[in-house]
């Protein structure tokens, strides 16, 4: 779904230019200073160079009275080039770092960039471990005067995207490094605290209880989720015996009914889903709806984050069949740069308007026709790209209505038996890997045997409204349609989707 935009400057990509360049100049046995960004085409100061994680191992205190977040931070990783320096993406206040045991030396700079330097260089391919201790007051944390911490009346939650880490944990912040993850909380006993994964064990000692959660499938940092509050949940399983965690704040007044109503499809839902697009690939499944006046939701890992008032018009089954698509698309085959927006939300746009089309409600042809119809030819929806939506646009309307309305042309162009076979093969052949447009253009091309970079180009590329003889040919000749029963819940997530 789309959330905050943390759009940088011109200074934040000369910056980037720059370090490498001088690095260069360096080069010796003692190696060279990581990359301060991976080079992301929107978001260029993301994650750093020089060095993978594997394995993320976050031991927390949270007290929720004054928003004190206390952390041991260990990072399992290995070098990808001879190192002298790297960046870490993380804004609250450091301590301590160690690395291989060994205290470093550090520094902030930017917006959000930690500066560690060894005690020794770091040869290329080593294994590291490297220790972070920290404490602050997240929601405190403003980066561009913003922040992704939100508190709520009995805790805190972090949900967001594309950006969350910073405000709680030290990461190489960007969706193709990806780790597994241990994250062990401790709050105050009657409070509790979820995060991705399953719950390994929980004990109390103090006054204080310790919730340890794993998640030990590959997973990007902004899809790792905290949420501490007091929460009504329930456990279940799915037919293949998936444990399935579903948690709803004991706040949440009118809203509460409709939330629950919403989430508890959560495993009806995945199960459908797998029959679509394959076999889960995570070891849990469920949602979370805490008190939090956000309208959006996000498809945080395993257990995906529903705002509060994404439930204000009721009940939306909707959202959460979108939610639970991205497990397959956009967290287990995530982006490799964010301006592949389209290989996430097209395809969970989409699944909404197979579940309108088994439900009755609805289907897919007559939405596509629907959008089509809705939009005419000088409407600025059919100025925006989805292949390529620019980050101003990255979460706009036409990246999801016109997405999917680009799958539901492929369907016709190759044919129900390919097409379906595509969407269960493309998370199944890639997953836990990063795809960008053009790998599934190549994919979508070797599976169905057709050249398809036009065809592509029209529906995602193209800054105009396909002619009138190639949506006839896509989507078929159609006088006006009404509009599809299912169509206001599917519009009411566009709300969900908005800043």
């Amino acid at each position: 779904m789309r959330h905050r935009l943390l759009v940088p400057g011109a200074v934040a990509l000369s910056l980037l230019l720059a370090i490498p360049a001088s690095a260069a100049t360096n080069a010796d046995d003692n190696g060279t200073p990581g990359a301060p960004g991976v080079g992301d085409t929107y978001y260029p100061e993301s994650g750093n160079g020089g060095y993978d994680v594997s394995h993320y191992d976050l031991r927390l205190k949270y007290q929720p009275k004054t928003d004190l977040l206390e952390g041991t931070a260990t990072l399992l990783a290995r070098t990808t080039q001879d190192l002298s320096r790297f960046n870490l993406d993380f804004g609250l206040k450091v301590s301590e770092i160690r690395i291989n045991g060994k205290k470093a030396s550090f520094a902030s700079s930017g917006k959000h960039e930690l500066e560690v330097t060894p005690a020794t260089p770091l040869a290329k391919g080593r294994q590291i471990s490297i220790v972070v201790r920290y404490a602050g007051k997240p929601s405190e944390l403003k980066i561009d005067d913003f922040t992704a911490w939100a508190r709520t009346p009995d805790g805190g939650v972090v949900a967001q995207e594309p950006d969350s880490a910073v405000w709680w944990f030290p990461s190489n912040d960007h969706p193709t490094d990806k780790a597994t993850y241990d994250v062990s909380v401790a709050v105050p006993d009657g409070t509790q605290a979820l995060s991705n994964g399953v719950l390994a064990s929980q004990s109390s000692k103090l006054g204080w209880t310790r919730y340890n959660w794993r998640s030990d499938k590959p997973q990007a940092t902004y899809l790792t989720t905290l949420a501490i509050g007091k929460f009504d949940i329930t456990t279940d399983k799915t037919a293949d015996g998936l444990p399935v965690i579903n948690a709803v704040s004991k706040d949440l007044g009118a809203n509460e009914g409709s939330a629950k109503s919403s989430i508890e499809r959560t495993t009806e839902i995945t199960e459908w889903l797998e029959s679509v697009f394959g076999k889960y690939p995570f070891n849990a499944v469920g949602g979370y709806v805490p008190n939090v006046p956000a309208g959006y939701a996000l498809e945080t890992q395993t257990r995906p984050f529903y705002g509060k008032k994404a439930f204000d018009r009721g009940t939306n089954v909707s959202v959460v069949v979108h939610e639970l698509a991205h497990q397959w698309y956009g967290d287990s085959v995530s982006l490799k740069d964010w301006k592949d927006i389209w290989v996430n939300e097209g395809f969970a746009a989409y699944s909404q308007w197979l579940w309108s089309e088994k439900e009755g409600e609805g289907t897919a042809q007559d939405l596509a026709d629907y959008v089509y119809d809705q939009h005419p030819a000088d409407d600025p929806f059919w100025t925006v790209k989805p292949g390529d939506p620019g980050a101003d646009k990255q979460f706009d309307d036409a990246v999801y209505d016109r997405g999917a309305l680009a799958l539901q042309a492929l369907r016709n162009k190759v044919g129900d038996k390919v097409f379906f076979g595509i969407l269960k093969s493309w998370p199944t052949e890639n997953r836990y890997g990063n795809a960008s447009v053009a790998d599934f253009v190549a994919f979508a091309e070797k599976k169905s045997g057709k050249e398809l970079a036009d065809f592509f180009d029209t529906w995602l590329f193209q800054k105009s409204k396909p002619s009138a003889g190639a949506a006839k040919r896509a989507l078929g000749a159609h006088a006006p349609v009404a509009q599809p029963k299912s169509w206001k819940q599917i519009a009411a997530t566009h709300d969900v989707h908005q800043h």
